[in-house]
Parts: C-alpha cells; sequence; structure tokens
C-alpha cells in the first residue's frame, strides 16, 4: 500500500516521522508523493497548544472524509486517545511509548510485502524520549513520560549512517537535549565527541536544552563545540523574565541564572546565536513581571525569540490557576513582538558586509536557497546549487529573521 506521513510540531516528531516511514518502507509498503495520492496516511500529532489540538482535530475530520486509512502517531495518540478515537474510529493509535510495536501493529492490519528499506532518509536524529522536568504548563510530559536515553552506540551508528549516504546537516534532537544520558551514564558531549570522531564534512545542530539541564554540562559542551563542525548556536528558552512567573512555571532557575548562562556561552565564544522562548500572559502573571520579560529581550539581545500566548492544557497544574485575560495576553505578545523584531533586525543588520561560509540547507523562495552560516543564521541567496554545497556569502542586507547574501565563492 502507498502511505504517507504527515508531522506536525517539534524537530524531533519530524524525526520520528522519518523514522516510521522508514519502518513502513521496511514493511513493503511505498512512500506516497502526497497525501492525495496515500492508501494510508500515519498522522504524527501535536497538541502542545490548544490551537494545535483544535487544526490536529480539524485534519482528522479532513482524512476521515477523503477515506483514508489513518495511523495516528505522536503527542495526541497518547494523552488524547479518546478525542482521536471519537474522530477516526477506525484508525491504529500508536503512542510514542509503545513505537517498538509500530511495525507488528501495521502488518498486523495492513500486511506485509518485500521490505523497500533504503535506510532512514531524515537528517534528524532523536537521541531521547521524555525529559527531567516538571513544568506547571507542559503537556507533552504526559505523552512522553521521563527521560529514557536512546542507546549512544546505536545513535553513532545512525549518525555513521545518515553522513555515509550524504547527509550534510543533521539535527540532534529531544524533549530536553541537554539532560541526554543522566540516566544511562552518559551525557551529551560525550555522545557528539564520539560523532565528531566521523571525518567527513557535515554540520550538526545541537537542539533545545532547557537552562537547568545546560548548566551541568555547560563546560564540556562548549569545549566539544570548538569543532567547527557544529553550528555555534544554542537554543536556550527561558520562558519568562520573572522570577515569580518562573517559580509558578516549576522552572528551576532563576532569570539572573539564565543570563550568567548566557554571558559564560559568550564568553567562550562571542559571536555565537542565541535562541530562546518566552510564553506571553501565563496564570498570574502581571504588568510587573511583563515588563520584565520585555526587558530580558532588551538585554539579552537573543538572535531568535519565539513567543507564545499561554494556553491552557488539560490536567496541567497551570490549567487551574487563574488566567490572565486574552486581550492583555494579546496585547502582551504583541509588545514582545514588537521588542524582539527590533532587536533581530539589529543583530543581523550588524552582519552587513561580511563574508561567511554557509551550508544550503534548503530551497527558499523565488529562486533563492536558504543556507546556514557558521552560527546557523539564515542567508537568502539566488542560487541553483543543490542542498548539502558549502559556499561563501558576502552578507548585503536583512529582515528581523533572515540574512540576505550573494555567492562570492563556492
Amino acid at each position: 500500500m502507498r502511505y504517507f506521513v504527515e508531522s506536525y510540531g517539534c524537530t524531533m516528531n519530524y524525526g520520528e516521522g522519518g523514522q516510521l516511514s522508514e519502518k513502513m518502507r521496511e514493511l513493503g509498503h511505498e512512500e506516497a508523493s502526497s497525501t492525495e495520492s496515500a492508501d494510508i496516511v500515519i498522522l504524527n500529532t501535536c497538541t502542545v497548544a490548544d490551537t494545535t489540538e483544535k487544526k490536529m482535530i480539524r485534519r482528522m475530520s479532513d482524512l476521515r472524509k477523503a477515506g483514508k486509512e489513518v495511523i495516528v502517531t505522536g503527542c495526541m495518540a497518547k494523552v488524547q486517545a479518546n478525542r482521536v478515537a471519537i474522530r477516526l474510529p477506525d484508525s491504529l493509535i500508536i503512542p510514542p511509548d509503545r513505537y517498538s510495536e509500530f511495525s507488528s501493529e501495521v502488518s498486523g492490519r495492513y500486511g506485509a510485502g518485500r521490505s523497500r528499506s533504503e535506510g532512514d532518509r531524515s537528517n534528524i536524529l532523536p537521541i531521547a524520549q521524555g525529559c527531567l522536568g516538571d513544568c506547571s504548563y507542559c503537556i507533552t510530559k504526559f505523552a512522553r513520560g521521563r527521560l529514557s536515553s536512546y542507546d549512544p552506540e546505536d545513535l553513532v551508528e545512525r549518525f555513521d549512517s545518515i553522513v555515509g549516504r550524504g547527509g550534510r546537516e543533521i539535527l540532534i534532537t529531544a524533549q530536553d537535549t541537554g539532560c541526554y544520558g543522566i540516566d544511562i551514564g552518559t551525557d551529551l558531549p560525550s555522545l557528539l565527541g564520539r560523532m565528531l570522531e566521523n571525518g567527513e564534512d557535515f554540520m550538526i545542530r545541537i537542539g533545545m536544552m532547557n537552562p537547568d539541564s545546560l548548566m551541568p554540562i555547560a563546560d564540556d559542551l562548549l569545549d566539544v563545540m570548538k569543532d567547527p563542525r557544529i553550528y555555534r548556536f544554542l537554543h536556550i528558552p527561558v520562558q519568562s523574565g520573572s522570577d515569580r512567573v518562573l517559580k509558578k512555571m516549576n522552572r528551576s532557575y532563576s532569570a539572573e541564572e539564565f543570563f550568567g548562562l548566557a554571558d559564560k556561552v559568550r564568553s567562550v565564544y562571542p559571536g555565537i546565536s542565541l535562541s530562546t522562548d518566552l510564553i506571553s500572559g501565563f496564570p498570574g502573571e502581571t504588568d510587573e513581571d511583563h515588563r520584565k520579560s520585555v526587558e530580558l529581550i532588551g538585554r539579552l539581545r537573543a538572535d531568535t525569540v519565539n513567543i507564545t500566548r499561554f494556553s491552557s492544557r488539560p490536567g496541567t497544574e497551570a490549567a487551574s490557576m487563574e488566567p490572565v485575560h486574552g486581550r492583555i495576553s494579546k496585547d502582551r505578545s504583541a509588545e514582545l513582538t514588537e521588542m524582539k523584531n527590533k532587536v533581530e533586525y539589529r543583530n543581523n543588520a550588524e552582519i552587513i558586509g561580511r563574508i561567511e561560509k554557509a551550508l544550503v540547507t534548503e530551497i527558499g523562495k523565488e529562486g533563492t536557497m536558504i543556507a546556514r552560516t557558521q552560527n546557523y543564521r539564515p542567508v537568502a541567496v539566488v542560487s541553483d546549487l543543490p542542498v548539502g554545497s558549502f559556499i561563501k556569502a558576502e552578507i548585503t542586507g536583512c529582515e528581523p529573521t533572515y540574512l540576505i547574501g550573494r555567492i562570492v565563492d563556492s
């Protein structure tokens, strides 16, 4: 049968979608080019926010109307299986903690034929399930559970396989990448060090890690990042500039501890690109709390700030807290966005005129390709070079979220 994987949400979910696709090919099923041409749709769901959940529900209804066979995976398959069953009563529902049973359940329903596997074709490499956090707003912890790190031998083998088939940008990811290995007696820097023993030319992007997970491994991680094949980029979500709000969120650090971590990272790599996340309108957030988040953006000068309006998720501690009025939350989100756009534009403008080595990673708009600099900043260049090519680009302009360049040497 022909299948198609639709993944939503985080990088890890997309990586797991690639692995599920590999399992389908191993069972002899053929990958379709689109949902429309598929017999089976693997709906790899996300439910991190209310708007995302509603999008998933609409998608389930669409697939049912289209008469598709559906396999539901991802976070909704675990924490909202009943909602899935109402919309898709005949679907297979396979949550992340049962992915080891995926092949047997699919073959039991749809049969199996001659393997079509060419190996995992995704460049995203999930390294663990779950996390060690207890954030009061997070529904994902119910779907993914406590930390369960994957075997480093298997991960290095998968990494080498990706590089061996020509992968040039490999995304190392988890729900909280920084806590990898704590449960099995190892850590993220050790894993990366083993991956870097591969002598090929590639770029590794390290996935999101919480501040309290990064702090214990910071020295070793910064040391392993000396290898130029790791992007000088870290995604460290702070979520609020207010210690009072951070405490309500069950985030086990203060704003000043977060700034101390950012300063430490920049003392080793002054030009490193930092990304962070902020939640606007968390229950009980006051005008003063909000002001501290606005000030954090200006002080941090991050290259990317992802702003999300608080969304109450069922079963979480925050769901029972007194909400901030929707209009207030919306206004605060707009102010945070205005501030972050100013900072991001100023950061990018400082790079105009430089020549940067970059890796072409994706097709852009209107005849352009997107390349990533050593610091993971996206550069739009007019080019027909293939993905995976290394170039040198002169930065000629910018927008808040990307650079504009021209190739000067390839």
